[in-house]
């Protein structure tokens, strides 16, 4: 061999332990940084974790996740799944599709049309919408809960109210956002929320001078919307006497319907 291409391979060997010297170096040096260290140069993460990190700012430091430093690995960004698993929501990919900043996890923004990866963790409404089928249960969960998470929707930005003066507060009285037609309500709904669908009902009951005039709708209707009572429920089995009951089986022959009774 030349000395002028004996000059040339020693020029490269020492190039190559140079390069490998400074990637240890970089190796050791990533080893012993600390979380100090990182801020030095990134200030924007340490800013989002302080503000919104939960999890991330009180139960790991940054060399938890990004245990070396570029170049030394490659571009350094963990994989979700190294420390989130175990439940169906983990398996989940994409998860920057939602958790937009891993640096503020829980600020998580929503894809319209998104239902799949909802159903990982929110199960209990699901079996309600499939169960108790409704035009909710036709919609992506993102229809609702758009934009952002947890976003709860007022009922009214879709649905007109029975009548005026109604308002969200009022609409959860009987309706459950996943079972709206499910309707139930205490026993103190005022009789003026049924009115807003059943006016002739409430105008006769109101106008009527007999006892029942006096008594909210939900007093006979109780717990859930369409239960008809018996007369015998408040009033025993027997109220009159035994050939009363025997020629007029039926209540309303006597007394009317139970809103006006009027004989």
């Amino acid at each position: 061999m030349t000395t002028k291409r004996l000059n040339r391979f020693a020029c490269l060997l020492g190039v190559g332990l140079l390069m490998a010297a400074t990637i240890f170096a970089g190796n050791a040096l990533a080893e012993g940084l600390l979380p100090t260290d990182c801020i030095k140069c990134h200030d924007k993460q340490p800013k989002d974790i302080a503000s919104n990190g939960l999890s991330h700012k009180t139960e790991i430091s940054c060399v938890d996740c990004h245990e070396a430093h570029r170049p030394s690995s490659p571009n350094n960004i963990p994989q979700c799944n190294k420390c989130h698993e175990g439940t169906a929501h983990f398996d989940l990919t994409g998860c920057l599709n939602c958790h937009n900043n891993p640096h503020t996890p829980k600020v998580i923004s929503i894809d319209k049309d998104l239902t799949e990866p909802c159903l990982t963790c929110h199960t209990d409404q699901m079996a309600q919408l499939q169960q108790y089928e409704s035009s909710h249960t036709r919609v992506a969960c993102s229809t609702c809960h758009r934009e952002r998470h947890p976003f709860i929707p007022d009922c009214l930005h879709c649905h007109s109210p029975h009548k005026e003066g109604m308002d969200m507060k009022v609409c959860l009285t009987c309706h459950k956002p996943h079972m709206p037609l499910e309707v139930t309500y205490p026993a103190e709904t005022p009789s003026e929320y049924c009115a807003a669908c059943h006016d002739d009902v409430y105008s006769t009951l109101k106008a009527s001078k007999f006892k029942h005039g006096k008594f909210e709708c939900a007093k006979c209707h109780q717990d859930k919307h369409k239960t008809i009572p018996r007369c015998q429920d408040c009033h025993g089995e027997n109220p009159h006497p035994p050939a009363m009951h025997e020629k007029f089986p039926q209540c309303g022959q006597c007394h009317g319907i139970a809103h006006d009774l009027n004989k």
